[in-house]
């Protein structure tokens, strides 16, 4: 590749589309003892992708297949991992039934799109599973009755990586997507399981969520709070994400907790914290400083604005500074919230996970885990 030049970031496909493909394939030679090999679907886009096959197996009643999940340029957890299908016939008249295989969770909280019980595998790629062998079925004239094990060799130890253990999905992954294609570091993926975060916590009655911009911060909060681990979100840098949901779906409190460079650009009025898409003004946070500090000296204040960074700012202007970005950080995040009737409190921490400054509007309880 020329310097200057911008390689387009490939595209790859959700672990629903690969599903799809698999029990798809296991159909057709479940019911003609053929296989398919690469197996075309058709995706809610219309698309028409094909997918070879690392596995065709067969045996009594039952038919196997398996397929390499290709995620694209995405940092997907679950690019490369295999993705299983068996298929066996069904109860006449039950329609396509699913089951977790190994590595497929199984919800066990309330809040997410599938009951108690339930296989983790989402309502759209369950969709796209039942079309996909509908479709084999009515060209062989054959009722579409079949029995769908979901399964990932190694994805109880890839959920470890996921939200899933916190939305309470035990066991392993989620089977996902909604468009069968995965699109290079989108955000989309990352607000989706924060709103699911939001509604596992409702459906369970929890009255306070601490959503967090980093592991730093979510475990110096979680010493503090000792909240159940649904009650903790990774909010990374989506705070927008989150509060516009929690304006829609409200919750009785919530905690913002993060070090103080993120907070900064949300008590500047950003709501997407991450650098490329927006950046400290140091020039207003001097202007913040000589207001709230005083004490600490026109001149030194004075070398605010030509910072490097957020932490050098704050170690100029010291706690007072904090305390600001926190009231206005807390401000942003109502104005945000608009009339929701949610209660915010803003918590800043050091790298170190010291809590720096802790702003509320409603009196908070004792920092039990304070150093």
């Amino acid at each position: 590749m020329g310097r200057g030049t911008t390689r387009k970031l490939r595209t790859g496909f959700t672990t629903g589309a690969c599903a799809t493909a698999a029990a798809a394939s296991a159909c057709r030679a479940l019911l003609t003892g053929h296989w398919t090999d690469p197996i075309t679907i058709r995706l809610t886009n219309g698309q028409t992708p094909s997918f070879p096959l690392e596995v065709a197996e067969t045996g009594s009643g039952w038919a196997r297949a398996a397929v390499r999940k290709d995620a694209g340029d995405d940092p997907d957890v679950t690019h490369k991992a295999l993705i299983v299908a068996k298929v066996a016939p069904g109860a006449p008249g039950s329609g396509v039934t699913f089951r977790a295989g190994p590595g497929v969770g199984t919800v066990t909280k309330p809040g997410l799109p599938l009951d108690v019980g339930e296989a983790a595998i989402n309502p759209v790629p369950r969709r796209m599973i039942s079309e996909a062998l509908a479709e084999v079925a009515e060209e062989l004239d054959q009722a579409c009755d079949f029995d769908v094990e979901i399964a990932v060799p190694g994805g109880e130890e890839l959920a470890l990586k996921t939200w899933n253990p916190r939305l309470g999905i035990e066991g392993g992954l989620s089977i996902l997507g909604t468009t069968g294609i995965v699109k290079p570091y989108s955000c989309a993926a990352w607000i989706a399981s924060i709103h699911l975060g939001v509604d596992v916590a409702r459906a369970n009655g929890l009255g306070h969520v601490v959503a967090s911009t980093g592991s730093t911060s979510e475990a110096a909060a979680k010493k503090i709070y000792r909240l159940p681990d649904s009650a903790m979100l990774d909010m990374g840098d989506f705070v927008g994400g989150l509060l516009k949901y929690v304006r829609r779906h409200p919750l009785p409190k919530i905690t913002i907790a993060g070090g103080f460079g993120k907070l900064t650009k949300l008590a500047q009025g950003a709501t997407d914290l991450h650098s490329s898409r927006s950046q400290v003004d140091f020039a207003g946070l001097e202007s913040l400083a000589k207001g709230h500090c005083a004490s600490v000296g026109s001149d030194a204040l004075s070398c605010i604005g030509s910072a490097n960074t957020a932490k050098q700012a704050l170690e100029i202007a010291g706690p007072a500074l904090a305390d600001a970005i926190a009231d206005l950080a807390m401000a942003t995040a109502e104005r945000t919230l608009r009339d929701a009737p949610t209660d915010v409190e803003v918590m800043i921490f050091d790298r170190n996970g010291m809590l720096v400054s802790r702003r509320s509007r409603v009196p908070f309880p004792p920092l039990h885990g304070k150093k």
